[in-house]
């Protein structure tokens, strides 16, 4: 009889095991990883990426329409704001970079030498001419909405700067800011569906960094338009197919970015309803996404990968913020920058030129 209890709990011991091996496997337990912290030896080192490119004209990717010969000019004289960086948008996220590490970080190296920079890109002459671009018969949805975003970001960023070198900055790109926005309060009622893609059209991306400048400023006609737009587009989403990501090169998340979105425009109670529908599997606190996988740092596009970490990581952290349930994510997150993090600074130009930006707004979101 001894040996049979003996034989009965070996084989219910070895069948708990194997249920909590199932379970394990269903829910894999996730790692803790050191919270990367912006500090300033890290502000340093990610400051040189944009003061590298900002002010470099080749090799440049324009994304124009040319409507005749007289529209064949180089970058600087189309552009002489945001000619560097590789392209346009790129060129105004690294403006924004110096100016978030100048404002949270007094004694960052070679100062002087960045603001000088930065009053002589952003003068009130060269606004006026990067005006006459937008304003052409050729090229009036450039940048829409992505470039659009990162020029409500800096000046976001300006805007909440406590400097005489602020206020001189925010001045002269006001005529631009005022061109954005109202570029948004034209476009955004006619755009009848979303754009979910994982690259720069991404509609939730666009509404987010425009809802943030909207919020800063008290502009009430542009955040009510955002909040009305975000809920028309995106209210009745459910299931998004998060398995799904990330696509070859993407540097967003459609899902996540959306989520982030919702996140600023509904109340705590009513996102609390509309994630549980949305992503029901971020509540799980066994909930894990593996990092995007970069193989080629020096490939364009491939390095896009490195961005939807950081991208991730900023939305995730948004999400969980002031949501105890949510909390889990944040670690997430840091596993996220923790992959990418290291591999930018003195990699190649095809991620160096932008990623500093993605990387220092990630680090931002950590609280």
């Amino acid at each position: 009889m001894k040996n049979y209890c003996l034989l009965f709990f070996g084989l219910l011991i070895l069948s708990c095991n194997e249920l909590k091996d199932k379970s394990d496997a269903l829910n894999p337990q996730v790692e803790t990883v050191e919270i990367p912290v912006l500090n300033l030896l890290q502000a340093n080192r990610l400051a040189q990426l944009p003061l590298s490119c900002m002010n470099t004209e080749y090799p440049n990717k324009l994304n124009q329409t040319i409507g005749g010969a007289e529209d064949l000019k180089s970058p600087k004289e189309l552009h002489p704001a945001f000619y560097g960086c590789f392209d346009w948008h790129s060129a105004v996220h690294g403006h924004w970079s110096l100016v978030s590490l100048l404002k949270n970080f007094p004694d960052l190296d070679n100062r002087a030498e960045i603001e000088k920079k930065l009053l002589q890109n952003i003068s009130k002459e060269n606004i006026e001419k990067e005006l006459l671009y937008f304003e052409g018969k050729h090229n009036k949805s450039f940048e829409r909405t992505y470039g659009w975003a990162w020029l409500l970001k800096l000046a976001e960023e300006l805007h909440t700067w406590e400097s005489e070198t602020a206020r001189t900055l925010e001045t002269n790109l006001q005529p631009m800011t005022n061109l954005i926005i109202d570029k948004y309060l034209e476009f955004l009622p006619k755009l009848n569906y979303p754009i979910r893609v994982g690259e720069h059209p991404n509609t939730a991306f666009g509404l987010s960094f425009a809802y943030d400048y909207a919020v800063a400023v008290d502009h009430l006609e542009l955040k009510t338009l955002i909040e009305t737009r975000a809920k028309d587009f995106y209210s009745n989403d459910k299931g998004c197919p998060l398995n799904w990501e990330p696509s070859g090169f993407d540097f967003l998340s459609p899902c996540l970015e959306e989520a982030a979105l919702m996140k600023r425009v509904l109340s705590i109670a009513e996102f609390g309803i509309w994630i549980n529908d949305f992503l029901p599997q971020l509540k799980n606190k066994n909930f894990n996404i593996e990092t995007g996988k970069v193989s080629d740092r020096t490939d364009g596009k491939l390095v896009h990968l490195d961005g939807v970490n950081f991208s991730r990581a900023w939305s995730l952290n948004y999400i969980a913020k002031e949501l105890p349930d949510y909390k889990h994510l944040q670690n997430i997150a840091n596993q996220h920058i923790n992959y990418s993090l290291p591999s930018i600074v003195g990699d190649s130009y095809e991620g160096g030129h932008w990623l500093g930006s993605f990387a220092i707004y990630a680090l931002n979101s950590i609280e």
